[in-house]
Parts: C-alpha cells; structure tokens; sequence
C-alpha cells in the first residue's frame, strides 16, 4: 500500500494536472498558467526543503555498482517493458490535440483529457485492490488494455464516442502501471531494490524525454495518424514480452 500511495503522484498529477492546465490555457491564456505553475512549483520547493527529512546515503564500502543490478535476471526486461510502455504514452499523451484535431474532434480535447485522468484515478484504486493477489495478470491486463486502445484509435479515432471509450481504457491501463512495474523490478532486485529503482525512474524519464522528441519528429513528417501507428509498433512487442517473460521479471 505504501508503494501505491508513492507512485499514484505521477498518474494523478498527469491526469488532472494536464486537463486543467490545458483548461486554463483556454480561459486565461499560456503566459499565466506557466506563471502559476511556476508559482506553485517555488512553493512546493520551499515546502520539501522545511519538512521533508533528511536521510543519510550508503557507506563507499556498501554500495552496488548499477552494472551489477542490471544482470540480475529479470530486471533488463521490467525495464525495456518500461520504457516501451511510457514512451509509447508520452507520444500519444504529448500530441493528443494535434490527433483529435486532424480527427474533426479539436473542442474534445479537455474532455478527453478528463476522460483519462478519471480513468487513472479508477486505475490506481483498482491495482490497490488487486495487485498483492494477481500483479501478473494485472501487468498483462495493463499493457494489453493500452496496446487495444492504441488500435481502436487508430481505425476509429473520427468517432467521439470511439475514442471517449478508447481513452479510458488506456487511462486504466496507465494509471497503476508505475507501481505494477516498480514493484516488479523491486521483486527482481530483491535485497538491491534501492539501487535498482533509480535504473527505474531513469528509463521513466528517457521515456518521456524521448517520446516528446519521437513524437514531434512523426507530427511534422508524417502526420498526427503516425502517432497513433507508433503507438501500436511499441505496444504489441511489449504486451508479448510480458506474456513471455513469466519466469523473472513478471512471475
């Protein structure tokens, strides 16, 4: 339960944060909203620096060299899975607009946004619920729900209600993935889990990172539609290498 209070942050951040962001675009314009964010963000600083503790790091003679993580079985899997799947998000989530846009659907966009954000929000309940008794199913579920959603938009993103139906699918895909997949890699560092969740928020952020930069390079060359056939490149790989990989990394 602890981990799943840690990392509902990032899934509730993005699922409402984006939505009232892009809401607040709208209504007051882009200049202020970057302002209050910026506001709140020099708040946030002041606040973690008064009331967050401070934690004395390892001993030299303790640590682990990260090249020593990376070879126990299991862990390279969780994280190519985790960066395929968050790269695969950022590039649908970074570009939803310009997507429904080239879709007849551009007035839709703060809906979807919620649309997903309610969704996630469900979807961290539910890992909560279920993930000491069925974490594998749930990985499986996760990544297949994401890779189904990818490809209905991709044949149907024109219909509304397609693609409401759609987003919140993925939305429940990707609201419990941070901690359905931390909590694999931690299971497959076993005493080294410490070390090895920095290899894991790493490749989260390369994800992100990357999926912008992908992402922008497939709008301007090929299209919004790329997009969508990108996402589903990334994601049906992904979803057979959790089927498969049953015996570390998703056991």
């Amino acid at each position: 339960m602890i981990l799943i209070d840690a990392f509902a942050g990032t899934p509730v951040a993005l699922s409402l944060g984006v939505p009232v962001g892009a809401y607040l675009g709208r209504a007051v314009g882009w200049q202020l909203t970057f302002g209050l964010a910026s506001a709140l963000t020099a708040l946030l600083i002041v606040w973690t620096a008064f009331k967050l503790p401070n934690f004395a790091g390892q001993q030299a003679e303790d640590r682990v060299p990260l090249r020593t993580i990376l070879r126990l079985r299991g862990i390279r899997t969780v994280l190519v899975v985790t960066g395929a799947f968050v790269l695969a998000h950022t590039i649908l989530y970074t570009y939803i607009a310009p997507i429904l846009a080239d879709a007849g659907l551009p007035e839709h966009v703060e809906w979807i946004l919620l649309d997903f954000g309610i969704a996630s929000i469900v979807s961290i309940w539910l890992t909560g619920v279920f993930i000491d008794r069925h974490h594998r199913r749930l990985v499986v579920i996760s990544t297949g729900l994401f890779a189904a959603a990818a490809v209905v938009l991709t044949v149907a993103s024109s219909s509304a209600a397609v693609d409401y139906v759609a987003v919140a699918a993925w939305g429940l895909s990707f609201g419990g993935a941070a901690t359905l997949l931390q909590s694999a890699l931690m299971r497959a560092a076993g005493e080294h889990a410490d070390v090895a969740q920095s290899s894991m928020v790493t490749t989260w952020n390369l994800g992100i990172g990357l999926g912008g930069l992908v992402g922008g390079a497939l709008l301007a060359g090929f299209g919004s539609s790329s997009l969508i056939i990108a996402t589903v490149v990334l994601l049906v790989p992904t979803v057979l290498v959790v089927i498969l990989a049953r015996r570390h990394a998703f056991p």
